[in-house]
């Protein structure tokens, strides 16, 4: 049966199959350029170094990214150690307060009634401490929050910056290996190139905007904790003045 009968030239059908198989070689190459550079990436060989300062504005906003990915964790772990201190430390002042308290009722001198104004102060002292649990579990849970949502969409927002920039690269890798090859007299060699470039073009355009995206995300990130440590911390700091003022009257009552 002729390919003519269904409007189709032989010549037509063979370059279709030569550009499918082309296109799948072409594919091929990218995989293998990409995984080049991952392995390049991994084992900390020494990229070129202009390649390497073109990144230099977006490796120093991931590595606030890092800083604020990092500090965000160790405040929650903090906040929970602070947590415990407070309840056990108000638990020895109460008790100690109240013994104090129990003591000084059975003495009619003058040091019982110095106990009976010391063990009233550790009691009030004791309930103000834990009245700092509030603020201080609001900030955990506000933290909590930045944490989950904020820094995770930033993540994910880094994570497929990085798979682009690395399949830029392995494009940066692969055209300079044709470039070294090239041939201009060779039309095949030509068009070959000419293909690798335009690979650049593609994998350059997406790479520079998840750039983009994640260098405004992370001065976002960045301002963003600022507000929310600044507005959530006002609680805890007027919790503590208030507390500071009322210890003194309470300990020369």
């Amino acid at each position: 049966m002729e390919g003519g009968h269904f409007g189709y030239s032989r010549d037509y059908l063979d370059r279709f199959v030569q550009s499918q198989d082309s296109s799948v070689v072409n594919k091929f190459q990218q995989k293998y350029w990409k995984t080049k550079q991952t392995l390049i990436k991994v084992t900390g060989k020494k990229e070129d170094e202009h390649v390497v300062a073109s990144d230099a504005d977006l490796d120093a906003k991931l590595e606030v990214f890092h800083s604020i990915q990092r500090t965000c964790m160790e405040l929650l772990k903090v906040i929970e150690q602070y947590q415990r201190r407070i309840c056990f430390l108000s638990q020895e002042e109460n008790e100690l307060g109240r013994f104090l308290r129990s003591q000084g009722s059975q003495d009619k001198t003058r040091a019982g009634k110095i106990m009976q104004a010391t063990g009233k102060a550790l009691c009030f002292s004791s309930q103000q401490r834990l009245a700092l649990r509030n603020p201080l579990c609001r900030l955990y849970q506000e933290v909590e929050t930045f944490r989950y949502r904020a820094i995770s969409d930033t993540w994910l927002t880094v994570n497929r910056m990085e798979q682009s920039r690395t399949e830029y690269r392995g494009a940066l890798l692969w055209m300079k290996d044709v470039s070294q090859e090239l041939d201009p007299d060779t039309h095949k060699q030509m068009e070959k190139f000419r293909k690798v470039q335009a690979q650049v073009r593609t994998t350059k355009t997406s790479f520079d905007k998840l750039k983009t995206d994640v260098c405004q995300k992370v001065d976002l990130l960045g301002a963003s904790r600022c507000n929310l440590l600044s507005h959530v911390l006002t609680t805890y700091q007027q919790r503590q003045k208030m507390e500071r003022k009322l210890r003194p009257q309470m300990t020369s009552a």
